[in-house]
């Protein structure tokens, strides 16, 4: 029996008592009021959607600031507050937390797309133990379900106030807190190690696929893609037309955020009844994003591979061609490519290339049995390096839920009757 187990049977044998947070304490805002040109000359930090979603202790220390006018009645954090991320795109990433585990030395307030959380009893929980049992399954599945959406969920404070959490004695909170600390930083250290090796790993596959596919000019045809293929725009649809089963489609956004070099599936589908309005790409097109918020997001793109058309946002080009799809697809990720493209992309606040830009850029091509050769050698690199189920990123993502069962585990408690 572990010191935990003998804690819990010592002085809660009955189990633990689960109380709703509208029992425990009180939500508030964040910022109210603010311009840009108050986040361009701050005198006071504050905290970030971002710091919250990636830390399970608060970032106190963040160069972060917004302008606070002497007098001016914004919410500041207290140590033990519990931050919450209102909304997000995804149900599952919604209502993440962070904790403020240390007494903050100046007045730091809370961005206006999060909220927070003060316990009525600041001695009730330890912020140790809180920055765990907020991220914990048993509690993390009550947050979601206080979560409503369609493109994008937000938190309802109501239902999110309604939330149960187990409130185990001190003693058992800071032996748990022990516990997790260590096995966190142990955990973390061995992750960032992973993700060293891992990085490692895509700089050498980097230089070996710009070497594959680097050729010269005397060995190979080079061709402007207009010469060897056709580009077709696709037509406009936004989030608001996504439903969970309809018709199969590409959006600029998610070729540099979902997909790699080739997809058979999609992540995402539009409503059957908008069919006859839309433009496709075929199984074997390239589909390229004509626009992004950066110059290297522009120009990304996927091969379509897919037993049936897909249909792509208007913002993207479909190349048809004759070439070995995936082939193409790696020719487009080459630092030669980039640093072609870059020249053709209009610099404004979204950047954008157009088809003619792309119809102008040079590619080799090969003979079909050398594009055959190439995209098998690359295949095998990219599946040990960027593959999910192979090498690395499988090892990085079975040490994050052994973590997350251990937590679990650690954090689950009979309830008292």
């Amino acid at each position: 029996m572990s010191k935990i187990d003998r804690l819990i049977a010592e002085l809660c044998p009955e189990g633990v008592g689960f109380r709703p947070l509208d029992e425990l304490g009180m939500t508030y805002g964040g910022l109210t009021g603010k311009s840009k040109a108050d986040f361009s000359a701050g005198n006071a930090r504050y905290v970030s959607y971002k710091n919250i979603f990636s830390n399970l202790a608060v970032d106190l220390e963040a160069n972060e600031f917004v302008r606070i006018g002497v007098g001016e009645n914004q919410n500041s954090l207290a140590l033990g507050d519990v931050l919450f991320t209102g909304s997000s795109e995804t149900p599952d990433e919604v209502g993440m937390s962070s904790v403020v585990v240390e007494k903050p030395k100046d007045a730091i307030y809370l961005n206006s797309f999060c909220f927070g959380y003060r316990f009525n009893d600041d001695a009730l929980l330890l912020p140790g133990f809180s920055k765990y049992i907020f991220r914990s399954d048993v509690v993390r599945q009550q947050i979601v379900m206080s979560a409503s959406g369609v493109t994008r969920f937000n938190i309802s404070k109501k239902r999110f106030l309604k939330t149960r959490i187990p409130v185990p004695p001190l003693e058992v909170q800071r032996e748990i807190v022990k516990v997790l600390d260590t096995f966190t930083e142990l955990e973390a250290e061995l992750e960032a190690e992973l993700e060293a090796e891992l990085e490692a790993r895509r700089r050498q596959y980097q230089y070996y696929r710009d070497a594959l596919l680097a050729f010269r000019a005397q060995d190979v045809r080079w061709a402007a893609m207009a010469e060897v293929g056709e580009f077709i725009r696709g037509r406009r649809f936004t989030k608001a037309d996504y439903v969970e089963d309809g018709v199969a489609c590409i959006h600029y956004g998610d070729i540099y955020t979902q997909y790699g070099t080739a997809t058979t599936e999609t992540v995402s589908h539009v409503r059957s009844d908008m069919a006859p309005t839309l433009r496709f790409a075929k199984p074997g097109d390239l589909v390229i994003a004509g626009v992004g918020e950066t110059v290297e997001d522009v120009g990304k793109a996927v091969a379509w591979l897919g037993e049936g058309d897909v249909a792509i946002h208007d913002d993207c080009f479909a190349f048809r061609h004759s070439l070995n799809p995936k082939f193409v697809s790696y020719y487009f990720q080459t630092s030669a490519f980039h640093a072609e493209k870059n020249k053709f992309v209009a610099r404004a606040k979204v950047k954008r290339l157009s088809g003619e830009s792309i119809g102008k850029l040079a590619i080799p091509v090969p003979p079909p049995e050398e594009q055959e050769r190439i995209v098998a050698i690359l295949d095998r690199f990219d599946a040990l390096v960027n593959d999910i189920s192979i090498g690395l990123p499988a090892e990085i993502k079975a040490r994050r839920q052994q973590y997350e069962h251990y937590r679990d585990q650690l954090l689950t408690f009979q309830e008292a009757a």
